[in-house]
């Protein structure tokens, strides 16, 4: 069984948090379209001040728990909460394990769908980041009860979730700040989608890399 070790796995956080960072502009354009354009900055100061307090000697858990808490209680918006409650629940669902299989990273995403809808109040067509984690976890899930390998699962996971990215394009916003828009934010990207987006992205090339098969 594939799987890879907690104790080794705060690369996957850290290398999220760089791609946040590298990403600031980018996110901020998008939000500026429809947005008050604060999403990357706020997405960076945040990713940047947890990243300051994770080194390699932190498990996978711990490092995640560590982004959430930050996110969570240091950083101002919507983005603190939801983020942080997403990586909060990604170390609820890890910390009592030394080996994380797909089946755990399925969990953990299920987790984290739950918490963030909880939170937000969001559901799949809203233009919001659950148009990303929702198709994403549940393509996870169907590679997972299809014994796909680790690697296709998240693979597919990463598909789905930027289908569901692009699919904001096209949606009127019914959350948040541009929702007072209308059909005004029809046509643009939703930030939170794209930077949900990013983390699929980071996860799914940074896992394969510490992968383990007994």
């Amino acid at each position: 069984m594939e799987y890879f070790l907690n104790s080794e796995g705060s690369v996957v956080v850290r290398d999220i948090i760089n791609e946040i960072r590298s990403n600031r502009d980018y996110l901020g354009e998008i939000d500026g379209a429809i947005g008050d354009g604060d999403h990357g900055i706020n997405m960076n100061k945040g990713f940047s001040m947890a990243g300051e307090r994770i080194n390699q000697s932190h498990s996978f858990s711990e490092a995640a728990k560590t982004l959430g808490n930050v996110l969570m209680m240091e950083i101002g918006g919507s983005m603190g909460p939801l983020y942080g409650t997403l990586f909060k629940r990604f170390f609820r669902e890890t910390k009592d394990h030394d080996r994380i299989t797909a089946e755990i990273v399925l969990k953990m995403l299920e987790s984290a769908l739950d918490g963030v809808k909880e939170i937000g109040g969001a559901d799949v067509g809203d233009k919001t980041m659950i148009d990303t984690l929702a198709p994403a976890v549940s393509a996870m899930r169907a590679a997972t009860i299809s014994h796909c390998s680790f690697r296709d699962a998240l693979m597919k996971s990463l598909e789905a979730g930027r289908e569901g990215r692009d699919s904001t394009k096209d949606m009127v916003a019914r959350i948040g700040r541009s929702a007072r828009l209308g059909e005004r934010s029809r046509g643009v990207l939703d930030a939170g989608a794209v930077s949900c987006c990013i983390i699929m992205e980071s996860m799914t090339e940074s896992i394969p890399a510490i992968l383990r098969n007994d």
